[in-house]
């Protein structure tokens, strides 16, 4: 989707991005607004496996289900992949503004990060709660920000966004099997009441701007299946170029008349 913006000179002037969007959103902002930026975010995906990011480690499964720690899987290899392709230190050093929204542990209210180390923000943003470890942020302890706002219109508008372009990681079509295991069970659940809260927000805030909600791709994956990222890439690159395409003949058309 980014590929098919910076063909057409779409640039960013602010990025806001939960979960997965952080990281995404991160790697985006530290970089210059290109075809080639957007290629290499590509081959960082096309190279990764589920095991590099959810390593199998059964001391750390099985104290989490012993409800001796709070999460199942160390956070290590996630850190070293931020760490490797995030160019920036700060949020605040990042050439586009870069704003990623967490959860409060104890409170459970949004809480948008704008400032402050990088990876640890990613981190936050992306700790889904019972994978990974909350991560401390100043008073308080964040997890996934995708539990209650994965796709942060509302941030956008209210950092003053009057054209929101929607880049959605998580198709809302049908399944093509049951999720395996407790931890795809649980991706599945939480993706479904994603979609539910990004349908109530497009409606909510169709008046506040101009909102363009670019298509994802179908076919129906599992969030955490790692082995389809060359033709859910194609795939994504082919919907939005046809949107966009659409979009253009339709702005020629309202000047014609």
């Amino acid at each position: 989707m980014l590929d098919a913006l910076y063909e057409r000179g779409v640039r960013p002037d602010l990025l806001v991005g939960t979960s997965v969007g952080a990281i995404n959103a991160a790697f985006i902002a530290s970089r210059p607004p290109t075809v080639q930026s957007a290629r290499e975010l590509q081959q960082v995906w096309r190279r990764l496996s589920r095991g590099q990011i959810f390593p199998a480690n059964p001391l750390a499964a099985g104290l989490g289900l012993l409800g001796m720690r709070n999460h199942s899987v160390p956070v290590g290899s996630l850190r070293r992949l931020l760490s490797t392709h995030v160019e920036i230190e700060l949020l605040e050093d990042a050439p586009v503004a870069l704003h990623v929204v967490a959860a409060d542990v104890l409170s459970g209210e949004e809480v948008l990060l704008s400032n402050g180390p990088a990876v640890d923000a990613i981190l936050a943003s992306s700790a889904i709660p019972g994978v990974f470890p909350a991560v401390p942020w100043e008073a308080q302890m964040l997890m996934d920000g995708g539990i209650l706002n994965n796709t942060p219109i509302s941030h956008a508008v209210a950092l003053g966004a009057d054209r929101i372009i929607v880049l959605p990681a998580i198709g809302s079509e049908r399944l093509t099997q049951a999720p395996r295991g407790a931890f795809g069970a649980g991706v599945a659940a939480l993706s479904r009441a994603i979609n539910q809260r990004f349908a109530n927000d497009l409606v909510h805030y169709a008046d506040a701007a101009e909102l363009i909600v670019l298509p994802s791709p179908d076919g129906g994956i599992l969030p955490a299946d790692f082995g389809h990222a060359e033709e859910l890439i194609a795939e994504g690159l082919e919907r939005a170029h046809a949107m966009l395409a659409r979009r253009m003949q339709s702005v020629a058309l309202r000047l014609a008349a």
